[in-house]
């Protein structure tokens, strides 16, 4: 890594209550007065793990049992660039962080802590660096594609019941042509409402405007859509995605604000036999530059749910790996009940 960039490493800690710790930076620093996740740089021979418990016990007393990684940052500001290595804060031993506390409270250095609701993030004022932190707080690691219905409706509607219930919050609805969207309308206004009452997001692959009409959450644009956007195609109520495929469009995702991209293949895949895979690491090449949360595809099994972090991903996203199977739910929950903290 370039010397000159400030490597920082970034806390993301989470209650039960679905708020996140944030802290005020004094009045008398670089970004003063601003929101921010706590953290700090790394001390010459640090690793990210060890400079990420030693902040977080300066600032908060709170001492780390198990993280994971969540996204990679490069910012240029003014005055310096820097490397936000962001960890998501699974246990811990709360120290000065009373997991209840709603009121505006103080850390160990005098500086203002409060648990915000991840919802009203939007509100406050962060460095610019910090954004794209927003965007993977909001998101999950996992994140279901689903195919078109067969004849059975019933059954489709009963397996998506049944990946919500196995703990999925983030769907996207790919079907082949849009006349088969306007077909199945009554199911996809079901699905809506299973998501209502679920706290889930449904995405369609499809045109903007179409998302927009059928109440959805969303629209995921395919990589031809993707390039025809020269700014983001909805306003920040509605969530955006993009299917990638190399840098090109990966920075093009980025340039037009998307709230999250897919890239694939991973791994090889029977879908699209003759397609050659990125592998890990060239998937880790393409994603270290992008300052936007990204999924990994193709070819997905529950183990690569680790691989996936370590390699600079938000998490997976799964089609065949899923719906293929006749216990959906037992299929799910191979993926979400992964354990791999550190």
């Amino acid at each position: 890594m370039n010397p000159d960039v400030l490597h920082v490493a970034v806390g993301v800690i989470k209650n039960n209550n679905n708020q996140v710790l944030l802290s005020r930076r004094p009045s008398n620093v670089h970004q003063a007065d601003l929101w921010e996740f706590p953290g700090g740089k790394l001390e010459p021979g640090e690793t990210v793990r060890q400079a990420l418990s030693r902040e977080l016990n300066e600032e908060l007393g709170l001492t780390v049992k198990s993280a994971k990684p969540l996204i990679r940052i490069y910012h240029d500001y003014d005055e310096h660039s820097v490397l936000l290595d962001v960890w998501q804060i699974d246990s811990w031993d709360m120290g000065l962080v009373d997991c209840s506390a709603q009121q505006v409270q103080q850390g160990q250095e005098g500086q203002k802590i409060e648990w915000v609701d991840i919802s009203s993030l939007g509100a406050r004022d962060f460095p610019a660096a910090n954004r794209a932190i927003i965007k993977a707080v909001r998101l999950p690691d996992f994140y279901l594609i689903c195919p078109e219905p067969e004849a059975d409706t019933r059954k489709y509607i009963n397996n998506f019941r049944a990946c919500i219930s196995a703990g999925v919050r983030l769907f996207q609805l790919r079907f082949g042509q849009q006349a088969h969207y306007d077909r199945h309308e009554a199911l996809i206004t079901e699905l809506l409402e299973l998501c209502k009452t679920s706290n889930s997001r449904l995405l369609i692959n499809s045109s903007p405007e179409y998302a927009v009409k059928i109440g959805a959450h969303g629209v995921h644009l395919n990589s031809t859509r993707l390039m025809e956007f020269y700014e983001r195609p909805l306003d920040k109520k509605f969530l955006v995605s993009a299917s990638c495929h190399d840098a090109i469009e990966l920075e093009h995702a980025s340039k037009i604000d998307v709230d999250f991209a897919v890239l694939s293949p991973v791994n090889k895949t029977s879908s699209h036999a003759s397609a050659v895979p990125l592998g890990w690491g060239k998937f880790n090449d393409l994603v270290e530059p992008v300052c936007v949360p990204v999924y990994a595809l193709g070819g997905m099994c529950a183990e690569d749910m680790k691989k996936s972090r370590e390699s600079g991903a938000q998490g997976v996203s799964v089609l065949s790996g899923i719906w293929n199977y006749d216990d959906v739910e037992k299929a799910v929950n191979k993926y979400l009940k992964d354990d791999s903290c550190t």
